[in-house]
């Protein structure tokens, strides 16, 4: 079984935190996002979260595509989420991946991408779906595509 380890460090006396992975590659976080008394000095643990999930789903997209000779000429991702208000804990409910794909790629190879990645094998989409509905759409050299989780 793989072991994953990472170490957080207060800075200060708010909610600003540095987070370390074993390499020493650091990421900042703060809660301005929740809180206000956050100083906006990172990003909310919930922000990061998302960006776990673009980035997941992403290394996923540029593996298949690149294994299938799909050459991308850029790669941009957008995820949204929406969580109610006013409880605790406050769990993403809806969660939408919006790929934007440039180069010289089939759009069913895309498709195929983006389902075997959410629907297979992106270990954060998996942790969230439990508690979130996750939909997506690829954009692909500027025409528009819906993913139907299959």
């Amino acid at each position: 079984m793989g072991r994953i380890d990472v170490s957080l460090k207060r800075v200060d006396d708010t909610f600003h935190f540095v987070g370390a992975n074993d390499q020493g590659i650091e990421v900042h976080l703060d809660d301005a996002s929740e809180r206000p008394d956050g100083l906006g000095l990172g990003m909310s643990p919930m922000q990061l979260l998302l960006i776990s999930l673009g980035g997941c789903s992403g290394v996923d997209l540029a593996s298949i595509l690149g294994k299938g000779r799909q050459p991308i000429e850029s790669l941009s991702i957008d995820v949204s989420g929406v969580k109610p208000d006013g409880v605790a804990p406050s769990l993403y409910e809806t969660i939408h991946i919006t790929f934007r794909i440039e180069g010289r790629v089939d759009v069913s190879r895309v498709a195929r991408a983006v389902d075997l990645s959410l629907g297979k094998y992106c270990s954060v989409a998996k942790t969230l779906e439990p508690t979130a509905t996750i939909t997506a759409s690829y954009e692909v050299n500027g025409t528009t595509y819906s993913w139907e989780q299959g």
